[in-house]
Parts: structure tokens; sequence; C-alpha cells
């Protein structure tokens, strides 16, 4: 079989929340901050900081890495963030660990990684689900891999459209149609998890958050070689590019345990009945998403339904144990084919399903 190749390194925003940090006087750098006096606020966290405290750790490794306060320095923000992670600190976990991928070290940021997707984090989930296109550190499984990047669509993660695009021209749709129906189980998987954590940790009190800004990584180069090749030729690494990240929060919940999962994809799943009447005519469906919980099925399906592809389409729940499939039936094969590309191109997930 030919092999076709194509590669691109994406970018993508990392959103990062303030809120309220346990200390007082981790508390009034968060005010200073908010106030727009970084220096203020730096001064604060670093006496903190120099007592140990993880919130007044990342604090200080968020006013590094914008370069708010002090002169930027990558370098030691990522240092400030490894010793708040190394105490349990997750969000400072989570800019590890892409710190350490944006320069190159992506074994080391491996870990990290995997915690923030096994979470739910859609920048995780997206590096995780180009690793696993590529078999970059992790086993190549493009069902997997398809079943991340969607998580990360369904997030608002703009370049994981992207990626899916690049992906739909290699992965069949046998394989896609898996991803989907993983992706909601890993969904499921993930808000359990995120429930877990968040549940050991006293919270302490929080103040209204304040405005996000971003942080520009890349992904390494996705590439596409046919179904057949196991291991893909040799990736050049992306160049680090500038950070920009927002204003610190200040939850510190307990340290993340990585897990090292390889699980194989699960088989296809006998179809069960549709909890909605099936259309009168057309034996093809758009499979628009599979989620672990129904109001997230709810919310998709409005921003879609007034869209002319689906005009005239009923809506079909297909319960798949613990999740839904939303889908729209009715179609021909061609005119699933055709509306699923419109779709698309407009952001949105969509796989074509015979009935």
């Amino acid at each position: 079989m030919g092999r076709k190749k194509t590669q691109f390194i994406v970018a993508f925003g990392l959103a990062a929340i303030l809120s309220a940090p346990a200390w007082a006087d981790t508390k009034a750098g968060v005010d200073a901050w908010t106030r727009g006096d970084y220096s203020g606020a730096v001064k604060e966290w670093e006496a903190e900081a120099a007592t140990g405290d993880a919130d007044a750790l990342f604090n200080l490794g968020q006013a590094y890495k914008l370069g708010k306060g002090v002169k930027q320095d990558l370098t030691r923000a990522e240092a400030l963030f490894g010793q708040a992670a190394a105490m349990g600190h997750l969000q400072a976990a989570d800019n590890y660990g892409l710190l350490l991928f944006q320069r190159g070290d992506h074994a080391k940021a491996l870990p990290y990684i995997r915690a923030a997707a096994d979470r739910g984090d859609p920048r995780a989930q997206y590096l995780l689900g180009v690793m696993h296109f590529n078999g970059e550190l992790v086993p190549k499984d493009w069902v997997r891999a398809y079943a991340l990047v969607t998580l990360a669509q369904q997030q608002g993660l703009p370049q994981a459209t992207t990626a899916m695009a690049q992906m739909d021209s290699y992965i069949p749709i046998e394989q896609r149609q898996l991803g989907v129906q993983m992706a909601g189980e890993l969904a499921t998987e993930a808000d359990a998890t995120r429930a877990r954590q968040l549940a050991a940790v006293d919270l302490g009190s929080q103040v209204p958050s304040g405005s996000p800004a971003t942080t520009s990584v890349s992904a390494p180069p996705m590439r596409g070689p046919s179904v057949a090749a196991v291991t893909p030729p040799p990736k050049p690494m992306p160049k680090p590019v500038a950070v920009h990240a927002g204003p610190p929060p200040g939850i510190t919940p307990p340290a993340p345990k990585p897990v090292i999962a390889q699980a194989a994809p699960p088989a296809p799943k006998p179809r069960p009945a549709a909890t909605t009447t099936p259309p009168a005519s057309g034996t093809w469906r758009l499979q628009l998403g599979a989620f672990g919980q129904t109001a997230n099925a709810n919310a998709l399906w409005g921003r879609v339904k007034d869209r002319p592809e689906l005009a005239g389409h009923p809506r079909i729940d297909v319960k798949s144990g613990a999740v839904t499939k939303l889908q729209a039936g009715g179609y021909s094969q061609a005119g699933a084919q055709a509306a699923c590309g419109k779709l698309k191109a407009a952001g949105f997930v969509c796989v074509a399903v015979p009935n």
C-alpha cells in the first residue's frame, strides 16, 4: 500500500482561570494582581513561596510566564510550576507538563499530559490525541486519537477541528465511528476522575474569577501513513513558541497520579433500538457525538438543530450503556456524507453511519 504524508504544527490557546488561594497573603497577591499591581502581587507571592506555599509558587510561576511584575523567564516559571506540582497543585502540574512539552521534553511531559487528559482537560486531550495518531511515546491508536481530539473539539478547542480534518483523511470510517463511541466513554470516565480528585481536597473560600488569557503551544507534527504502517518516520520536534498565560488560580487539589493505561479500542457493540421514532425513509444517519451526560447531548442539539443540513431530519438518541449517541436520521448515503462535510466545515463533529 502506498504511503502519503502530511504534516502540520497546530498551535492552540490554553485558558487559565483566576480563583481565590487558600492563604490570606496569597489572596492579597491575587487582589493586587487584579488591580494591575503586578509588582505588588509578585512581592506577596515571593514571601509565601519562600515558606513552601504551593499556591504562591504557582502564582509566581504565572507571573514569570507572563512577564508581569518580573522579567519573563520561562525557565524560572517551569521550575516554580515543578515545585508546586510536586506538592500536589494540579494546575501547576498542567502548566509544568505543557512547558516541558513545549521545549521538546515530550517524554518527561507525558505523565502530566496524560493525567490532565484523564480528568478532561481539552489541551491535554488534544496533545495526547496527536501523539496517539503519530505513535509518539504512546502506541499508535487511531481510534483513541480520534476520541481524544473529538473531546477537545467538543469543548471548544478550535485547533482540534483542524486536527480532525487531517485525521479524516487517513482514519477509516469504521475506526472513526469507534472513536466517537469511545469519546463518550472517556468523557464519563473523566467526569468521575475529576469529581474524585476535587472531592479529596478542602477547596476553601473562592472569589470571582478574573479574565482569562491564553498560552500558545505547538503539538508535534501530525503524519498520516497508511493504516498498515506501524512505525511512522522520524518527526521533527516543534520549536518553542511564546507563552501567554492568564491570571493565576489558587485552588490546591491533590497531586495527580498519572494513569498509564493503553487499553485496546473496544469492540463494536450491537446497536440498541433508538429512543425516538426512526425516520420513515433513508438508511443513513449523521452521528454528531457520544456523551456521558444527556445534558451535553441536548446542548449540542440546540446548537445544530436549526442548520439546513438537519432540516426535516429527526433527532435520534441511541443509548449504549452509560453513553448517549446523538444522531439525525433519514439520509441517503450520499446525502449523509454531503451533510457531514458541511457540518465539519462549520466546526462540528460528524460521522455518516448506516442504520
